[in-house]
């Protein structure tokens, strides 16, 4: 707790010290106070004494919110460490048990936790019911290292030096369009055919695992230049819009295998691929809950391989 040398530590009280951390991540007193189930005049109180007490201010007060002063940005990254820390130890005696139990929060992103990952969950949640499972999907990646989450399944290998990761499986992006697509507009019969066919790809802020993000677009191309009939910034919005019969998208492989209404076109082209990690703070490398999970995923994708030969 380095940051708190300039500040007269001994005057401040846990209480005031957890008041000040949910009002600087809930960014107003009101906020705060729904969640930690006080009302706004306490918790203002009790930041209030808190500056009192270390002769500093902590917020300046505006009419849409409270912004951190030098001082309280100060104290904010120390209590976010000390919360962290906190989690993580809490996480320790929890593992402590024989039994895995505790909150296990993954993040991924929107196209693998709802389309893979969450029809596969409920067996955990049955094999494992103390574990509280929480996912967030999100096209941001968490800072897993600061314990935004607990692990993450990465579609890229992380590069900080203190994750632990593990492959999971390769990923390949195949062509697919909805049945309702091909009765209207045919199947195309060779790469060169989609010149004459409506392709649903990435738009230029989406942000995918791979970089010939829209190969439809060239694959073939006779030298026309094909425009895109929609585009879309992330995965699972082409998928929605593939199914929907809009036009024909490239999908990884992960997707196509859940849902019964979309044809595979053109097999025979294979675009680009890339791996899956299994990712976790080092701390938590000898967790039984993550211990558990990643034996379970593992387990899981051997499974879904075997059904597949």
């Amino acid at each position: 707790m380095e940051r708190l040398r300039d500040i007269d530590t001994g005057v401040m009280d846990w209480d005031k010290l957890r008041i000040f951390h949910a009002v600087a991540e809930a960014g107003s007193f009101t906020h705060a106070g729904e969640m930690l189930n006080l009302s706004q005049s306490a918790v203002s109180r009790q930041v209030s004494a808190l500056e009192e007490s270390l002769n500093v201010a902590l917020f300046h007060r505006h009419a849409r919110g409270l912004i951190l002063t030098e001082q309280g940005e100060m104290l904010d990254a120390t209590t976010r460490e000390m919360f962290a820390k906190l989690a993580f130890t809490t996480a320790q005696i929890r593992d402590s048990k024989e039994r895995p139990q505790g909150e296990l929060r993954i993040t991924t992103t929107p196209g693998m936790g709802s389309i893979w990952l969450t029809p596969r969950i409920k067996e955990f949640l049955e094999r494992y019911p103390d574990i509280d499972v929480s996912l967030v999907v999100s096209d941001d990646e968490l800072d897993i290292s600061m314990r935004q989450a607990d692990v993450a399944i990465r579609l890229k290998a992380p590069t900080q030096p203190d994750l632990v990761q593990r492959l999971l499986m390769q990923v390949h992006y195949l062509v697919y369009a909805s049945p309702s697509y091909i009765k209207k507009h045919g199947v195309p019969s060779s790469p060169e055919d989609l010149d004459n066919h409506r392709l649903v790809v990435y738009g230029e802020d989406a942000l995918p695992p791979v970089d010939n993000l829209n190969w439809l677009l060239d694959i073939g191309n006779s030298g026309k230049k094909r425009r895109p009939a929609l585009k879309v910034n992330n995965i699972y919005g082409i998928y929605r819009a593939v199914r929907s019969g809009i036009g024909i998208g490239a999908l990884p492989d992960y997707m196509s295998s859940h849902a019964v209404d979309l044809v595979q076109v053109l097999p025979e082209l294979k675009g680009p691929s890339f791996n899956t990690y299994f990712v976790y703070p080092e701390e938590l490398r000898n967790s039984k809950r993550i211990g558990v999970f990643r034996d379970f995923l593992l387990n899981r994708i051997r499974a879904d391989q075997l059904t597949k030969v």
